[in-house]
């Protein structure tokens, strides 16, 4: 009992270790690849970018920080990988003000960086008390008991539940245009739920493989994969949908609450993380959650504040077209792109429109003007 309890605890540190090290190296890729597109910003080719080693060197990196983030689930439960997801916000989060380069005195940086300030700590916190109190248990993923909890009753029964919830969401979302924030990243994190399991499936079968148990020649496997890469694909579509509609840091901070809260249950239920928990240890590990959850939420609504809407208006010389613009935080706004990722964050609600105007002009009033019937012409001289 003592041997399995330390190999448990050695997989969960290697896991863990694993997960912040991917997440910090995302974090870092993301924002090399959103500097080189700042740096290529203006050029005629818009595809610049691809030409810079930074660009292709934060590529890199991201590879690494995913493969990383990938291995790690084959380790560590559930429950604690995808609370991590934490770390790479807060890295963000400094990478953010390092870039900026700001030189504030202490008060005025204590007022603008303060929630992130406080964030930070809530992040660093909370990830101390799930690390430390987080589920302890687990298993070896080969085939055979992947297949012994997908034909369980409670997995039968949350993935039906789950399927339920799945269509009446998006039955209400294409059908009755609820496109509300929540409404949509609930069917991300419903997808996000599954992605978990397939992928720590697939991602521990792989392990095993590596280390002399071939797990590649079963059907589950095959099926975990397809099923990874199809909510992969799903979720994506609706973090664009979501991206085009809502501002990019609110979708940060409700789509990590979500989609961490979806995964907590996902691997309590499928692979029965809390099994042999008590109830101190579940508790620590809800609060060390609930603060990475509002650190997460205030550093990016510190991100981006909300600003009140003073638009100018400049013109088009070369179509005589007026454009209405947002001031938001620059004089002139950035258009070159209207998604942002990373540490650097672009100001898109500063994008133009266009309004539509008659160019045609209206025809000149003559000087002279037929008198009103009734008056006699006056005479010039």
């Amino acid at each position: 009992m003592m041997l399995l309890y330390g190999a448990s605890y050695t997989d969960n540190l290697i896991g863990t270790l694993l997960s912040i090290f991917g997440n910090v190296l995302v974090s870092i890729s993301l924002s090399i690849q959103k500097y080189s597109h700042v740096k290529s910003a203006g050029t005629k080719d818009v595809r610049a970018f691809y030409h810079t080693k930074t660009w292709w060197s934060g590529f890199v990196l991201i590879c690494l920080g995913e493969g990383a983030n990938f291995v790690s689930y084959a380790f560590a439960p559930l429950a604690l990988i995808t609370t991590l997801n934490a770390v790479s916000v807060l890295t963000s989060s400094i990478l953010g003000l390092i870039f900026l380069r700001e030189k504030l005195r202490p008060k005025d940086f204590a007022k603008r960086y303060g929630l992130s300030f406080l964030g930070s700590i809530l992040v660093i916190g909370g990830t101390f008390l799930f690390v430390v109190f987080g589920p302890n248990s687990h298993e070896k993923l080969k085939a055979e008991n992947i297949v012994t909890h997908l034909v369980g009753w409670p997995v039968l029964l949350y993935l039906l539940l789950e399927i339920i919830t799945f269509c009446l969401l998006l039955y209400f979302y294409k059908q009755r245009n609820a496109n509300y924030l929540v409404v949509i990243l609930m069917l991300v994190a419903l997808l996000n739920s599954v992605t978990v399991i397939t992928v720590k499936a697939v991602s521990g079968m792989l392990v095993l493989s590596i280390e002399g148990s071939m797990q590649l020649d079963y059907p589950i496997f095959s099926v975990m994969f397809v099923c990874m890469v199809a909510s992969v694909v799903f979720q994506a579509r609706f973090l664009s949908q979501a991206c085009n509609l809502y501002d990019s840091s609110l979708i940060a901070g409700v789509n990590y609450i979500l989609s961490t809260v979806g995964a907590v249950v996902a691997g309590a239920v499928f692979y029965v993380e809390f099994k042999n928990e008590d109830v101190l240890h579940i508790c620590m590990f809800l609060l060390g959650s609930a603060f990475c959850f509002l650190g997460v939420f205030l550093i990016s609504k510190n991100r981006r504040r909300t600003m009140r809407f003073e638009p100018y208006v400049t013109m088009d010389m070369v179509n005589g077209v007026p454009t209405i613009h947002d001031r938001g935080l620059f004089v002139q706004p950035d258009f070159t792109s209207a998604l942002s990722y990373g540490a650097l964050v672009n100001n898109d609600g500063a994008a133009p429109v266009t309004l539509p105007v008659d160019l045609e002009q209206l025809p000149v009033a003559s000087v002279r003007t037929n008198p009103p019937s009734g008056r006699p012409d006056l005479k010039e001289d």
